[in-house]
């Protein structure tokens, strides 16, 4: 939530479009974290986008990955349980196609 609201405050001084780019607002290159490259490695699965995939895998290291494509799971589930008035685990299994329990 406050990275969202940190992006919103730099979009609005003007300095969105470096950020985008993996810039800070004075020009420096910065880190990935991983929950940025859990939503970029996500998405390019979704995409069957191979080049941005391997871009985002190379960002953290395995470990970092895989906790924070687990963090984006949960949230993701639990957001669609709140939207379908469901619980995480009915949502869950369905979106693997699994029987209901």
């Amino acid at each position: 939530m406050f990275e969202r609201i940190r992006k919103y405050a730099a979009r609005s001084r003007g300095t969105g479009a470096t950020e985008g780019a993996g810039m800070s607002p004075r020009g420096e290159r910065r880190a990935h974290n991983l929950f940025e490259a859990a939503a970029t490695y996500v998405a390019a699965r979704a995409e069957d986008d191979q080049d941005r995939l391997e871009e985002a895998s190379g960002w953290v290291s395995p470990e970092a990955l895989s906790f924070g494509v687990s963090e984006l799971a949960c949230r993701a589930v639990v957001e669609l349980a709140r939207v379908r008035a469901q619980s995480p685990r009915t949502v869950a299994r369905d979106l693997l196609g699994l029987p209901v329990a």
